[in-house]
């Protein structure tokens, strides 16, 4: 039951939602204050993890009846973990996610409030839609990682456009997605790619304005070996199970682009502690699944 529990919250998942984090607190500048602080480090990563996994658990919620044809295994269909019981748990992180955001400040709450929103939007309707889930899943993301700037409230406007990038780079993941089950279109795998070259020149683009191109480098180099060969097997033999470790690689290539972020922003060292989350993620994915 409580590995059914842990499994609706994708584990592996929670980890690049920490990574998201500290990219946005390094782009804010937190790291480059003499002596910061690490509580407000330990709060936004707790609040991090209890938004996406509230929004996630929330996803399986509102898929059940969609399951039980499609992913009859999953904990919800098989009758592991009943809905109320889901809903539960959902709205219990969600709330610790919200109130941990507060405690740090308000401008980090209200971004917790509209992580929320963003994600319950997605779950219930966004994702039925075209163009319409990609973008809003990506916004979860992009929220996310300005809920790691807000540790310093005064740097959210300057940054906030910053956000577009994993807006980009989540709305080709999830464009990929929707061919997990019966399989997708080449054509559509392909525009995700050109979105991937997209996101990795904006990052290589601010960390050349940023003079930091070179410590930034080795990370995108190991992003995009981690995400195009599964991609291109994927547009060659576009069937499900080719797209499904295609979204892997995405979803968890992800503590990549945030080493990237935190390489361009704040140090070498510091991306090579983000970077070695990766590990953790994959180890974790091992035991519960990722999409």
């Amino acid at each position: 039951m409580i590995k059914a529990l842990l499994s609706l919250t994708r584990p592996a998942n929670l980890v690049t939602s920490v990574a998201d984090v500290l990219a946005g607190m390094s782009i804010a500048g937190y790291f480059l204050i003499p002596n910061f602080g690490l509580a407000a480090i330990a709060w936004l990563c707790l609040a991090t993890v209890g938004l996406y996994g509230g929004g996630v658990v929330f996803n399986d919620v509102f898929d059940a009846e969609l399951d039980a044809i499609e992913r009859p295994e999953r904990p919800i269909p098989s009758g592991v973990v009943s809905k109320q019981a889901a809903s539960i748990l959902g709205t219990s992180l969600l709330a610790v996610g919200i109130l941990a955001s507060f405690w740090v400040n308000q401008t980090a709450g209200i971004l917790a409030i509209a992580i929320s929103a963003a994600a319950l939007i997605y779950d219930r309707f966004g994702k039925h839609h075209n163009w319409l889930g990609p973008v809003n899943m990506g916004l979860c993301r992009g929220l996310n990682l300005l809920l790691g700037v807000s540790i310093l409230p005064d740097q959210v406007m300057p940054w906030v456009w910053v956000g577009l990038v994993p807006i980009v780079y989540i709305a080709a993941i999830t464009m990929i997605s929707r061919g997990e089950v019966h399989g997708g279109s080449p054509i559509t795998l392909r525009v995700a790619g050109l979105l991937y070259a997209l996101v990795i020149g904006c990052v290589a683009a601010l960390a050349q304005w940023r003079q930091q191109l070179g410590t930034a480098f080795p990370f995108l180099i190991l992003f995009g070996y981690s995400i195009f060969p599964p991609l291109w097997r994927a547009v060659k033999e576009p069937i499900g199970r080719n797209i499904g470790l295609a979204v892997k690689a995405g979803v968890l290539s992800l503590i990549i682009m945030n080493a990237a972020w935190v390489a361009a922003f704040a140090s070498f060292p510091l991306a090579l502690i983000v970077f070695l989350l990766l590990p953790l993620s994959r180890f974790l994915a091992k035991a519960f699944a990722v999409t």
